[in-house]
C-alpha cells in the first residue's frame, strides 16, 4: 500500500535557495527591512509564492504584543460618504496592498471613511496606511494621537521630517502626457485643475507650469471646486478653457472621470476629438479603452503604490537602522486615439 506524501511547510532556507539569495535577504524582503533592490525583493516574493511559503509574521507580532493586523484608511470629509472602492485608483490600491500584506503573513483591514473617532482609537492595529492625507485631516490627527506606526499613501500637504510616505510620481506622470501631446503636434495645452487641500493639485500645477516655461508655451489653467459635484464643475472649467481665444488644441484632466468630462465639454462646443481637440487624462478607469474615441491616459500604478506602502509600513514597524521614508512609483503612459490626430497630419497621412 502506497503511503500518502506528507506536505511539509516550506522553510525560509527553501525560499532563499529558490531565489538565489541568503536567508537574511529573504527575511528583509518579507519584513520590509534592509536595503534591497526592487528586482531582488520581487524575486524573493515570487519564490515565496511559488513554494507556498507563509511567513509567521502574525505569530511574531503576537509574541511582541502586536496583532498581526495592518489598517488601510482613507481621509474623511465630515459626514460626506466617499465610495472609495468605486474609484478605480483606490480599488486597485486596496487590492495591491492586501496582496502584499497577505504575502508577508499579515491581515489587512480596509477601514471605512465614516468611522467614528472612538473606533479609530480602539481598533487593534500594528500599523496604518493612511490614504489621501489632507492639510486639515481628522483621521491623520487621530492616528498620530494614538501613536500607531503610520505611513501615508500620497505626500502630506505639509510634510514633516518624520513623515513616511509612498506616492506616485505625479510630476513625471504629467510630463509624460505633456511630452506625448507635444509630439502629437499640440502647442496650446490646457489643464483642468481641481481645488483641493491635499498635495496632488499643487504638485500637478507646479509640474505643468514648469513644463510650459521650459517649452515657452502659454499656461492655460482653469480651476474648479472638487467637492461636492466635481463632474459638473469640471465640465464648466473645460468649457471656460475652450472659450479662450485662441482656444487650446489639447486639454488634460487629472482625476479619474476627467476624460469623460472633457469629452462631454468638447461635444457641447461642437468639437471633434481628436480632429479639433486632443484629450488626455490621469486615470485607472478601464472604460477609456472603449470610449468614443478611446482616451489616452497615464496610469499611476496604484497596485504598485499599495504594495510599496505595505513594504514601507513593515519597514517602519520592524525598523532596524535607517529606513528610507520616501518612495515614488513611476507612472506609465497608455496612448490611445484621442491624441493621434496631429501626428497623422504631420506624417502626411489622411
Amino acid at each position: 500500500m502506497e503511503s500518502t506524501p506528507v506536505w511539509r511547510r516550506p522553510t525560509l532556507g527553501a525560499v532563499a535557495a529558490r531565489a538565489g539569495v541568503s536567508t537574511a535577504t529573504v527575511s528583509n524582503a518579507l519584513n520590509g527591512t534592509g536595503r534591497l533592490s526592487e528586482a531582488t525583493r520581487q524575486r524573493v516574493l515570487a519564490a515565496a509564492r511559488e513554494l507556498g511559503y507563509a511567513p509567521a509574521s502574525t505569530a511574531r507580532a503576537l509574541a511582541r504584543g502586536g496583532t498581526g493586523v495592518l489598517g488601510l484608511t482613507m481621509t474623511t470629509y465630515g459626514d460626506l460618504p466617499v465610495p472609495y472602492i468605486e474609484i478605480p485608483y483606490y480599488a486597485q490600491l486596496t487590492l495591491g496592498a492586501m496582496s502584499a500584506a497577505h504575502e508577508r503573513g499579515y491581515l489587512l483591514l480596509a477601514m471605512p471613511s465614516s468611522m467614528s473617532p472612538w473606533m479609530w482609537l480602539n481598533t487593534p492595529l500594528d500599523g496604518v496606511i493612511h490614504g489621501g492625507p489632507r492639510a486639515d485631516d481628522p483621521v491623520r490627527a487621530i492616528l498620530r494621537e494614538r501613536g500607531v506606526p503610520m505611513i501615508s499613501e500620497g505626500r502630506p500637504p505639509e510634510p514633516r521630517r518624520c513623515d513616511a510616505w509612498v506616492d506616485a510620481d505625479h510630476e513625471a506622470g504629467l510630463r509624460l502626457l505633456l511630452d506625448h501631446l507635444a509630439r502629437s503636434g499640440a502647442r496650446r495645452i490646457g489643464l483642468s485643475l481641481p481645488l483641493h487641500d491635499d498635495a496632488y493639485p499643487r504638485l500637478i500645477a507646479h509640474a505643468y507650469r514648469s513644463w510650459c516655461d521650459e517649452h515657452r508655451t502659454p499656461a492655460l489653467v482653469e480651476e474648479y471646486a472638487s467637492l461636492p459635484d466635481y463632474f459638473t464643475a469640471e465640465q464648466h472649467a473645460v468649457s471656460r478653457l475652450l472659450s479662450h481665444d485662441p482656444r487650446p488644441d489639447a486639454v488634460i484632466g487629472v482625476y479619474s472621470d476627467s476624460g469623460h468630462n472633457i469629452l462631454a465639454a468638447a461635444r457641447h462646443h461642437g468639437l471633434r476629438v481628436p480632429g479639433d481637440l486632443l484629450v488626455a487624462c490621469v486615470s485607472e478607469d478601464p472604460d477609456y479603452a472603449t470610449t468614443t474615441p478611446p482616451v489616452t491616459t497615464v496610469s499611476l500604478r496604484p497596485d504598485r503604490v499599495g504594495a510599496e506602502a505595505v513594504d514601507l509600513l513593515l519597514a517602519v514597524i520592524n525598523a532596524r537602522g535607517v529606513v528610507d521614508r520616501r518612495r515614488l512609483v513611476q507612472p506609465v503612459l497608455l496612448p490611445r486615439r484621442s491624441t493621434r490626430r496631429a501626428a497623422r497630419r504631420r506624417n502626411g497621412t489622411p
